[in-house]
């Protein structure tokens, strides 16, 4: 029996969380396995939502549950945002590869998404308010973009020594990395 996948939350500013994640090719065992590693490492770390590049991997991999009910779990694979309707609404937002900075974070109301379960079955579907919200934020870490991107100016204040010390945490990891050898 093989042992069950263990992540690491991936903090910024390490590389991967600006790459554009890849397509995935394979709806298989391995497949799932990650799916049910990110939601345990989701819940561990008291998250809603996770997507591959902040567990190491630039793939378009997402999961999210806006109640930590089993049955609210939703992993959506190859997704991609189709459309986005409604007011611009402002809300509070976290990161778990920001540990503790919130910012206020505009986004519409609503998004249809086009995506695949794990299993490969087609998804399309609408989602609206906090759910919308979770999955337009885990679809930024797909294409790149950070809570960082999305912050006023003045949030980008706050936290500035906050995210300084994020950056010298990468670059201190970096050169005992490198050092090693």
């Amino acid at each position: 029996m093989t042992e069950p996948l263990q992540f690491r939350l991936t903090l910024y500013p390490e590389p991967v969380l600006r790459k554009v994640a890849d397509g995935v090719a394979a709806y298989d065992d391995e497949l799932r396995a990650t799916v049910r590693a990110m939601f345990d490492l989701m819940y561990a770390s008291n998250g809603v939502g996770l997507a591959a590049p902040q567990v190491g991997m630039a793939k378009r991999i997402l999961v999210l549950n806006p109640t930590g009910k089993p049955e609210d779990e939703l992993a959506l694979i190859n997704v991609s945002i189709v459309d986005r309707t409604g007011e611009n609404t402002l809300y509070e937002e976290g990161c778990l590869s920001f540990p503790g900075i919130y910012a206020e974070v505009k986004r519409p109301e609503r998004c249809r998404v086009k995506a695949w379960a794990p299993d490969g079955a087609s998804i399309e579907r609408e989602f609206d308010g906090f759910v919308s919200r979770i999955i337009q934020h885990e679809y930024d870490h797909l294409e790149g973009v950070l809570l960082v991107d999305r912050m006023s100016a003045a949030d980008k204040q706050r936290h500035k020594a906050a995210l300084q010390e994020l950056v010298d945490r990468y670059r201190s990891r970096a050169a005992s990395t490198a050092r090693a050898r």
